[in-house]
């Protein structure tokens, strides 16, 4: 199954010199004990504010392709939603950490459609009232390498795993059966992350996760950025904002789900963290 096109080729040159820009702009900083240097735990719980798109196709394997469909504007998902985030790490040493995170944007809807749709061998005809459901849940957990530390900052090198439970389902009133499938994509990755003490209040952390990579029943890519400041306002809570944006394209080919997956979502972090 093929699912890639030069435009997609183009995407990714650019996502990989948007990630570059942003590694080095981790390496220019002037990093000059590193952030956080006593803290063995960490633990952020925040509400994630995002403006998402996807573009979805859902195949019988041997068949025609299916309709590629967008969940916004042909299913009627919301485009902005809010939903609990968590992230944190545990450090070893000051070298060596676990970093993670987890976060679900699952979400239905219900629409009359206007266009015929064909998704997993089935005919959806125009104007039929279409009930969606989309299951999307993120966990990424990574290890962390520090490369360079000094006196207010660190820089580091990661390696990881980004765990996507997708499903993407229809169904109407006179078929209630749901017509679709999930998967489980565990996807490997790198990238770079580190932090700089701009006072002895405030921080500034960003990260850069990505891999280009065929998987087992899965091929395509992940680009996952993250850039945000952190107010230390006890000795053990801090309060923070950051920006994050990831778009994930994945061609599917297994029993439970065939198609084609072209996700995006960014959007506004806004946490407490825990440090002990």
């Amino acid at each position: 199954m093929s699912v890639f096109s030069v435009n997609k080729t183009s995407r990714r040159i650019r996502e990989f010199a948007i990630c570059s820009l942003l590694v080095i702009g981790i390496l220019a900083a002037p990093l000059a004990s590193a952030a956080d240097a006593d803290k063995k735990f960490s633990l952020s719980l925040g509400a994630f504010i995002t403006d998402w798109d996807t573009q979805t196709r859902v195949d019988v394997s041997g068949a025609p392709d299916g309709t590629p469909v967008d969940g916004q504007d042909d299913l009627g998902f919301d485009n902005s939603d809010s939903v609990f985030r968590l992230d944190g790490y545990f450090k070893f040493n000051e070298k060596n950490r676990i970093d993670f995170n987890y976060f679900d944007l699952s979400q239905s809807s219900s629409k009359s459609i206007d266009r015929d749709i064909i998704w997993n061998g089935t005919v959806y005809p125009i104007d039929t009232t279409v009930y969606a459901e989309l299951d999307f849940s993120i966990y990424k957990v990574a290890y962390t390498r520090t490369l360079m530390l000094r006196d207010r900052g660190y820089i580091g090198a990661s390696l990881g795993v980004y765990v996507a439970d997708i499903g993407a389902n229809l169904y109407t009133d006179t078929n209630p059966q749901r017509d679709g499938g999930d998967v489980t994509a565990p996807l490997p990755v790198i990238g770079l992350r580190g932090a700089y003490d701009l006072s002895d209040k405030w921080t500034f952390r960003a990260y850069g996760d990505f891999f280009f990579l065929e998987v087992g029943d899965f091929d395509g890519s992940l680009v996952d950025l993250y850039a945000g400041v952190d107010y230390q306002a006890f000795e053990n809570v801090a309060f923070g904002a950051g920006y994050n944006s990831v778009r994930l394209d994945i061609g599917v080919d297994s029993t439970d789900l065939s198609g084609n997956l072209d996700w995006k979502y960014d959007g506004i972090l806004v946490f407490v963290k825990f440090d002990f």
